[in-house]
């Protein structure tokens, strides 16, 4: 461990382990794995935050295939559709849509119900020692690398309450969690098999063109309802370029094979 808050310490503190599982590769490998270290089962809680429409289907019945927790789901009161139209709504002006450095969707969708439930499990259990475990890794992107394994979350710990973010599999190469789901005897879910690298909203903006063009293949009516989105905004989902252009298939070159 790389902080004298390690898993141990804070698990003979009687520390609760919250564990955000998206059903994504990382999130359902890090469970396995902190499955494997002896928590008390009593002490691992499992949290899903529901995107709601923008959600890959059965999302939800994964998770609960390949835990042995019950799963708590939270969700905000909105989904990102109704996000970008109400930004539209109010500012006009400027961008609807989510960037790569602007994410509200992350903060409003996924973390802030998730830091809610958790401040909310421990105060009506009147237990005030949490962590907040996140399948985050290095490997993923430049600013991911530089997040530390351990940190405490200062917005959460507050009142006589102390939460810590953990980010377990941090140094894990991809190759590492695939192997971590085969060993726990677990089916990765379908979206990987049909050629997705990540797992997220079916259309994300941090999505590659395959994952895009593949969440159009399976989920056409909800493409649909992304790009009247942009239509009515003017505004893009990515940087210069619409949806539709993305999902768009490679054209095959006159004479070429394939």
């Amino acid at each position: 461990m790389t902080s004298p808050q390690d898993y141990q310490h804070l698990t003979d503190r009687g520390a609760l382990f919250f564990v955000s599982h998206s059903g994504g590769k990382d999130s359902q490998a890090m469970y396995a794995y902190l499955s494997s270290l002896g928590i008390p089962d009593s002490q691992l809680v499992v949290v899903h935050a529901n995107l709601g429409q923008v959600e890959w289907p059965h999302v939800i019945e994964h998770i609960e295939a390949n835990i042995r927790h019950d799963l708590n789901v939270v969700r905000a009161g909105y989904d990102l559709l109704e996000m970008v139209e109400r930004k539209f709504q109010s500012r006009p002006d400027v961008p609807s849509w989510p960037s790569p450095k602007y994410r509200p969707c992350t903060a409003g969708l996924k973390r802030g119900p998730i830091q809610k439930f958790i401040k909310g499990y421990l105060r009506d259990r009147g237990l005030q020692l949490g962590v907040n475990c996140m399948g985050i890794r290095a490997e993923e992107s430049t600013s991911r690398a530089k997040r530390a394994v351990w940190t405490l979350n200062k917005d959460m710990s507050r009142a006589g309450r102390t939460v810590y973010d953990w980010l377990p599999i941090h140094d894990w190469p991809l190759q590492r969690v695939w192997d971590q789901i085969e060993a726990a005897g677990q089916q990765r879910f379908h979206a990987y098999d049909k050629g997705n690298e990540r797992l997220s909203c079916v259309f994300c903006i941090m999505g590659c063109d395959g994952d895009l063009r593949n969440g159009a293949r399976h989920n056409p009516e909800l493409a649909e309802k992304y790009i009247a989105l942009e239509n009515r905004t003017g505004y893009t989902m990515f940087h210069k370029h619409s949806l539709a252009e993305k999902i768009a298939e490679p054209q095959t070159k006159q004479g070429e094979l394939f």
